[in-house]
């Protein structure tokens, strides 16, 4: 079954879903990019050129696009601000759609598009490209299994300091909006938990050649009892994190610590007398599925089987809404100042 598709798009973070595809036999097999569409036709045709994509059809307008090439699918790598027109049109004229994060700039605009998804009989679903990672996999499954007992609570760290130029440099709520989305969603798909109310501090540091929200500290209850707290920048220069964040998670019975990449190290309590009683370590399994961990292309093999298939995609956008209402929650918190209620 080949399926028609249109990048929408065709920025830098757009080579990430192409090389996805090219390089993984199964997607390469099913997909055909039979459109590129961007504002800029040189981009457009840059990638074309690029990826040997030069029988695609190149405009800057969606609907006439998937008009001309009667396409099934819909790639939206636009920015934020462009989402809702991109995902609305696509949806409207019956292609399915598979975006880039955030799904929507509001929690209205998001519940609209999941309506219009819904009358449309499509599959809507968000690129959460991170949880689909051997780290966060492994994780997951360190919680479901039970291993350091009832989970308590997750803690993670972000500093980097990349220097992107572009948008993003421009951005309001940059951290949150643009970065902080992946780790919340990793964190709330790990506790399987959903996400309650939140309090935040978000500032713009010295040094920062962001214009705004560069740094954030987050402080989510989720249910149950859970908390996830949050402490991140976009500004930190000097030794960093990983991309994916640094780790830790509190369980009635032990802890696990995860540097982000390789490093993973569990315990649970030990048996010394006195004040405290030390520690035994404990092994962490692999994650399940190996198919589950490859980023981008696991992303979308998943969207291209909820297509064939009915199946409700992992990251469809009316469980992805939940990721968007904590990034949103801990925005509005921050310019509150008050606890705010997801």
């Amino acid at each position: 079954m080949k399926l028609n598709a249109i990048l929408c798009g065709c920025g830098a973070m757009s080579k990430g879903w192409l090389k996805a595809i090219a390089s993984t036999p199964s997607l390469a097999e099913t997909i055909k990019v039979v459109g590129l569409v961007d504002l800029n036709r040189a981009t457009a045709e840059g990638l074309a050129k690029e990826f040997g994509l030069e029988e695609a059809v190149i405009g800057s307008d969606l609907a006439e696009v998937i008009a001309a090439t009667k396409a099934d699918l819909v790639f939206d790598v636009v920015i934020p601000a462009a989402r809702f027109g991109v995902v609305s049109t696509a949806l409207k004229a019956g292609c399915h759609v598979l975006s880039e994060k955030p799904m929507a700039t509001s929690l209205e605009e998001g519940a609209a598009l999941i309506d219009l998804a819904g009358k449309a009989g499509k599959v809507h679903a968000i690129i959460q490209n991170r949880r689909f990672i051997s780290g966060v996999r492994r994780l997951r499954r360190f919680v479901e299994e039970g291993a350091i007992g009832e989970l308590t609570g997750i803690h993670c760290d972000f500093f980097l300091g990349p220097h992107f130029g572009g948008f993003r440099e421009d951005m309001d709520n940059v951290l949150l909006l643009d970065m902080a989305i992946h780790t919340f969603d990793a964190a709330r798909f790990v506790a399987g938990k959903v996400p309650l109310s939140v309090y935040c501090v978000e500032k713009n540091p010295a040094g920062s050649w962001y214009r705004h929200g560069a740094s954030a500290h987050a402080l989510f209850e989720f249910s149950d009892d859970v908390i996830f707290s949050y402490r991140g920048s976009w500004c930190a220069e000097g030794k960093r994190t990983s991309w994916e964040s640094q780790w830790r998670l509190t369980g009635s019975k032990g802890m696990l610590t995860w540097d982000g990449e390789e490093h993973f190290e569990a315990s649970v309590a030990g048996h010394e007398p006195g004040l405290l009683h030390g520690f035994t370590p404990i092994e962490v399994p692999g994650p399940r599925h190996d198919d589950e961990t490859h980023g981008h292309a696991s992303v979308i093999a998943s969207f291209i089987d909820a297509v064939k298939t009915g199946k409700r995609p992992e990251t469809e956008s009316s469980d992805n809404i939940h990721s968007l209402a904590m990034v949103l929650g801990a925005i509005e918190s921050a310019k509150s100042g008050r606890r705010i209620d997801i």
